[in-house]
């Protein structure tokens, strides 16, 4: 994966990043005020961003292996933030890998189906008609969308290095686990720290918010965000973060 670190203080914050983009969408957030004390380590997922394409397109559990195994092998205290996909795949690393995790703060990650805006177009198709010609119908769509939004801008940008298989393979399993529905249950049960950071009142849907609740699991609304509430309200979403991490001792 190609990785960008910053700063250089005793905890370090990885950030990750959800479905079509990359890293680049942490720049802001990860140079705010409120996180200078921390060290931020910032990787593009294969197959997104400046990472190669792979030869074959890997699956949920088995990015968040592959995750894992480079935690592992950096032997930082790490606490891991991801956002959208990047929520969910940190969820796994915490479920299948808690010891190299010290906490995980989840930014609008996928709980029900309601939340598959993006994923839920990429996999209504085959994967024969997404390669072929639907991403960049898609993306065309987006880019066309994206003018007086900057979230949508930074979205765009970086959906256009996305290695196409790669995309549609995270994507059709994103929606298969998010109509499950039993993400926030496992979420509940993370042997770490964990905190649901959610965008209000864009972010994620009433269904979802309502697992979250049944489960007992610990949300804080960044309001008034959708689902980028770090580009939405970057104040308030830093210092979230920071109590989160300053909690932990």
């Amino acid at each position: 994966m190609a990785v960008r670190t910053r700063g250089g203080g005793s905890r370090t914050l990885v950030w990750i990043h959800g479905l079509g983009e990359s890293g680049r969408c942490f720049d802001a957030i990860a140079g705010h005020p409120h996180l200078w004390p921390y060290r931020h380590v910032v990787p593009d997922l294969p197959g997104y961003g400046r990472s190669p394409w792979v030869a074959m397109a890997r699956g949920l559990d088995a990015t968040a292996d592959e995750l894992a195994g480079w935690l592992r092998a950096r032997d930082e205290d790490a606490v891991v933030i991801g956002h959208s996909l990047g929520g969910v795949l940190a969820t796994l690393v915490a479920e299948r890998h808690p010891d190299v995790v010290r906490g995980v703060i989840d930014v609008e990650g996928n709980v029900s189906a309601g939340d598959c805006v993006f994923s839920s177009q990429f996999a209504a198709m085959t994967e024969t008609e997404f390669t072929s010609g639907g991403f960049v119908r898609l993306w065309n769509q987006l880019y066309a969308e994206a003018a007086d939004d900057a979230a949508l801008r930074g979205y765009a940008a970086s959906m256009a290095f996305c290695d196409p298989f790669q995309l549609w393979r995270h994507a059709t399993e994103l929606v298969e686990v998010s109509r499950g529905e039993t993400l926030a249950a496992r979420r509940a049960k993370l042997p770490v720290p964990f905190l649901f950071l959610a965008g209000a009142p864009g972010g994620i849907c009433d269904r979802s918010r309502a697992l979250l609740g049944e489960a007992g699991v610990r949300v804080s609304d960044i309001t008034p965000a959708g689902h980028w509430p770090y580009v939405d309200q970057p104040e308030p979403f830093a210092e979230a973060v920071a109590r989160f991490v300053e909690a932990l001792g």
